[in-house]
């Protein structure tokens, strides 16, 4: 089952892609990118006029032992990474 969230995030990355970040006061580390997707914002929607893109990965990421998945996503428009889902 997966919960949403759409959390603000503190994000390190290596060559573009997401290495660890932190959530709720926790250091996850990221094991292994499942997925990657880029998504063209609609220039009509922004009120600067520049659509910018949203940038996500699926992730396994871990505090410690246990793994889970996670969705991360970066709005080049606002420079900023949520994460927006996760799945027990």
């Amino acid at each position: 089952m997966s919960r949403l969230y759409g959390d603000p995030i503190e994000v390190w990355t290596r060559d573009g892609e997401p290495t660890q970040f932190v959530w709720h006061d926790r250091l996850y580390l990221v094991r292994r990118v499942l997925d990657h997707w880029v998504v063209a914002r609609e220039w009509w929607k922004t009120s600067e006029g520049d659509p910018g893109e949203r940038r996500f990965w699926r992730v396994e990421a871990s505090p410690g032992r246990e793994v889970g998945s996670y969705e991360l996503r970066f709005d080049t428009a606002g420079s900023g990474w949520l994460l927006m889902r996760a799945w027990d």
